[in-house]
C-alpha cells in the first residue's frame, strides 16, 4: 500500500481469525494507504502490532468500550479520526458502521459500510429490544453512509428491505488472491471444510453426508472452531467418520490444506434464528486454487458457483443430496478436474482481489 490518500478501515474488534477478507482487501489497495482502527484487540493470527486501538484492556478502556456501544460516540474516537484525517472511513458490518457513523459524519468524512450477512439477517431478526435496537442502528447508519456495499445480491436485497436508500447500495465482491495457475501437488485430503462451527455453516450436515459414504470412507479435514465443535466431534465419532479436527489455523495454512484437498465442502444453510451467509470467502479461495466446491443453493453462493459448470450445488440441509454430490466428485476424476479448472477461471474473471480493490479505490475516489 502506498499513496497520500488514506482510508481508515474500522472494525471494532480487531480482528477475528475468520475475517481474512478484511485484511486481504486493505492489504491489496494499490494506491490508497489503509489504517486499521478498532476499539479492542482480538487475540488471533490476524491481529497486528500496527493496529490502532482505542480501548485498552484497562478499567477506563473497558468503560470507554461500553460507552461507545451504548451511545455510538467516544471522544477518543473523535480525536483519533481528526488526527488521522482519512479521506474515507470504511466500516465492515452494519453494527460497526453505526458505531463510527456519528463521528465520521461530524468530521465530514465519507463513510462506506460493507454488509456481510448476519448484520442484516440474524441480528435484525433477534426477538425483543435487541432486534429493535439493531434495526434502528442500521437505519441510522444507512442514512449517514455515503455508500453501502453488499457482498452478494441477497444481502443487497435484505439491506433494501431494512430501509437502505437504493441509490447508495451496490454489490461488491471482496475478492481473493487468484494465482495465474492453480498449484499442483499431492492431495492429502478428500474433503475439506473451513469455517466456524455454527448452524449456518452446516458442518453437521457434512458429517452426516460423509457417514453415508462408508464404502468410500473419505478422509475429511475440518478447520475451524465454534460453539458446535464438541457436538460435531461427537457426531463424527459416533458415525465412524474419518475426520480430523484441525481447529483454527493461520490463513496460509488454511490455503495449503485447501490446495491439498480434492473437494471443498461448504454446505451452508439458513439457521433457525435467520442467520444467513453473504458469500463465503472459503468458496472463492477454493476456486482460486482450482479446487471444486460442493455447496448449496444458499444466499449469494450461486453468484460464485454454477451447478455442473464450476461446482455442484444442492438443497440446503439435505445430507443425502450432499453425499450424492460428494460421491460424484470423489469418484469422477475428469469431472473434478473440469469443474476445478472452470472454478479457477471464474475466480480470475469475477473475484480477483486486485481487480476488485481497483474498483473499490475508484469508489473511494468518487466520494472526495
Amino acid at each position: 500500500m502506498s499513496g497520500d490518500r488514506v482510508v481508515v478501515v474500522w472494525r471494532s474488534c480487531l480482528l477475528p481469525g475468520s475475517e481474512t477478507f478484511v485484511r486481504h482487501q486493505a492489504d491489496a489497495l494499490p494506491t490508497w494507504r489503509a489504517v486499521h482502527l478498532g476499539a479492542v484487540r482480538v487475540d488471533s493470527p490476524l491481529s497486528r502490532d500496527t493496529d490502532v486501538l482505542l480501548c485498552p484492556d484497562t478499567p477506563r478502556g473497558r468503560r470507554d468500550w461500553l460507552r461507545l456501544r451504548l451511545t455510538g460516540e467516544l471522544p477518543r474516537l473523535h480525536r483519533m479520526l481528526a488526527r488521522l484525517r482519512p479521506d474515507v472511513v470504511h466500516a465492515h458490518f452494519g453494527g460497526d458502521g453505526w458505531l463510527v457513523s456519528r463521528t465520521a459524519t461530524r468530521l465530514g468524512i465519507p463513510l462506506v459500510i460493507t454488509l456481510h450477512g448476519l448484520d442484516v439477517t440474524r441480528q435484525p431478526s433477534t426477538p425483543g429490544w435487541r432486534g429493535t435496537r439493531h434495526r434502528r442502528h442500521l437505519r441510522t447508519a444507512f442514512d449517514r453512509a455515503a455508500v453501502i456495499l453488499a457482498v452478494s445480491g441477497p444481502i443487497r436485497d435484505r439491506a433494501l428491505e431494512l430501509g437502505a436508500d437504493p441509490t447508495k447500495v451496490r454489490v461488491h465482491h471482496t475478492g481473493v488472491p487468484v494465482p495465474a495457475e492453480p498449484p499442483t501437488g499431492p492431495k492429502n485430503w478428500d474433503v475439506v471444510f473451513v469455517g466456524r462451527f455454527v448452524e449456518k455453516k452446516g458442518v453437521d450436515d457434512l458429517v452426516e453426508a460423509v457417514s453415508l459414504l462408508d464404502d468410500l470412507r473419505p478422509r475429511v479435514l475440518l478447520i475451524g472452531t465454534g460453539p458446535l465443535h464438541a457436538h460435531v466431534r461427537a457426531q463424527a465419532e459416533r458415525s465412524g467418520v474419518d475426520a480430523t479436527f484441525a481447529g483454527a489455523l493461520p490463513p496460509d495454512e488454511v490455503m495449503r490444506h485447501i490446495a491439498g484437498s480434492r473437494v471443498l465442502a461448504a454446505p451452508s444453510r439458513t439457521a433457525a434464528d435467520g442467520d444467513t451467509e453473504g458469500l463465503p470467502t472459503t468458496i472463492l479461495e477454493a476456486a482460486s486454487l482450482g479446487v471444486p466446491v460442493v455447496s448449496t443453493h444458499h444466499s449469494g453462493i450461486p453468484e460464485a458457483v454454477t451447478h455442473e459448470v464450476n461446482g455442484l450445488l444442492g438443497p440446503e440441509a439435505d445430507p443425502p443430496a450432499l453425499a450424492a454430490n460428494l460421491r460424484r466428485l470423489l469418484t469422477d476424476t475428469r469431472l473434478r478436474h473440469r469443474l476445478g479448472d472452470q472454478a479457477h477461471r471464474h475466480a480470475a474473471t469475477r473475484f480477483d482481489l486486485h481487480r476488485q480493490t481497483r474498483t473499490l479505490e475508484s469508489l473511494y475516489a468518487a466520494l472526495r
